[in-house]
């Protein structure tokens, strides 16, 4: 049985470790946005009225910008959660471990592995979330027709 402490601990390990897989991601968007950026530059002025090839390179560089700044916001997103903060329903920056997976309810970060368990971090945006949102300890919820029990939540 784990105490309020080990909840704690455990929920600010989970917090760390996406801040941390997000912060790659903010890192590798803006790298690959700025080197989309420098292709434009290296490339000039528009050779003429129809240059699709710096269209192309805009193109790129806008999309990299779009993933930069969901990826930035996500990351700050992230600063929303209090791990000392013990959740008693299924909720964003819950800790919900049923009888068959274990989730973090706070950003698609995709699996965390801690001492030896897999956590699924997820967006309260998917539809898994939404089967279990409001849920208490010993509730059950069904995704894609399998059913699970809430065993903790914290």
């Amino acid at each position: 049985m784990m105490t309020e402490n080990d909840y704690i601990e455990l929920k600010n390990r989970l917090v760390t470790e996406c801040q941390k897989a997000q912060q790659k991601i903010v890192t590798s968007s803006k790298s690959a946005m700025d080197e989309a950026q420098q292709a434009i530059y290296e490339y000039g002025p528009n050779k003429d009225r129809y240059d699709s090839f710096r269209d192309q390179l805009t193109g790129r560089r806008d999309m990299f910008s779009l993933q930069y700044s969901k990826a930035y916001s996500e990351l700050s997103v992230m600063g929303k959660i209090n791990p000392k903060s013990i959740n008693k329903i299924a909720e964003f920056g819950a800790v919900i471990i049923t009888d068959a997976c274990r989730f973090f309810i706070s950003i698609s970060a995709g699996k965390i592995e801690i001492d030896g368990h897999t956590y699924y971090a997820i967006s309260p945006m998917v539809p898994l979330f939404k089967v279990m949102e409001g849920k208490k300890k010993g509730e059950t919820f069904e995704f894609n027709g399998k059913k699970q029990v809430i065993k903790d939540l914290f």
